[in-house]
């Protein structure tokens, strides 16, 4: 027995049906394609690596960050000619200072007009730019005779102490301990000294005593 043919009014009440699933599933429709979407953007969110936290700055501590050892280190002017050279048993820089510790010490440099001076001491402390130096220990410094651009003679001079402090740029020489001080065959003791190499000026204080050869 075959089924009655539906009539016109139950063909209509299912299409106003049909209509109206449709048209809730278009409300939704959106939102079930941005899911499949937004689950594939989390799994490679995860599996992309995350970036490296920046490292916080270290502290710069007095642990020397280098060593030398019974070494030799020359330094030549753009002309080729040398200039200064540093020998030492044992060298150690400090970052948090930015100093370089030198044990048996001894440093030569020479000057534009070619005059020779050496430095040695037990430990001879550098500043980071080489403009300052601290002997400290059987410090002597020793400049030769030699003759500046206007042809006059430089005398030898040679400082003796415990300590000894020496910038380069311009030459100053100073210690707040005795010293010793020899100008050719004069000798010099007091204790302080301030030796100003421009100007070729010595200043001593305290108990001075001098020993003159004669003229």
């Amino acid at each position: 027995m075959n089924a009655p043919a539906p009539t016109d009014p139950q063909v209509k009440k299912r299409q106003r049906g049909l209509s109206r699933v449709w048209d809730q599933l278009s409300l939704y429709l959106p939102v079930l394609l941005m899911m499949p979407l937004a689950l594939a953007s989390y799994l490679l969110l995860q599996a992309t690596p995350q970036p490296m936290e920046p490292e916080p700055e270290r502290l710069l501590t007095n642990e020397p960050d280098f060593f030398m050892r019974r070494f030799s280190v020359k330094v030549f002017a753009p002309n080729g000619t040398l200039q200064t050279e540093v020998y030492g048993a044992e060298a150690r820089h400090h970052p948090d200072t930015d100093r370089t510790v030198i044990d048996t010490a001894r440093i030569r440099t020479y000057s534009a007009q070619r005059q020779l001076s050496t430095a040695t001491a037990r430990e001879i402390i550098s500043n980071g730019e080489g403009t300052v130096y601290e002997l400290r220990g059987d410090a002597v410094v020793v400049r030769q005779a030699a003759r500046n651009a206007a042809g006059q003679r430089l005398p030898r001079m040679e400082f003796h102490g415990e300590f000894l402090r020496v910038s380069t740029d311009p030459e100053h020489i100073e210690s707040d301990l005795p010293v010793l001080l020899i100008r050719d065959k004069d000798q010099m003791t007091a204790d302080t000294l301030e030796y100003r190499g421009d100007s070729r000026v010595v200043e001593l204080n305290g108990r001075v005593r001098a020993q003159l050869a004669p003229r």
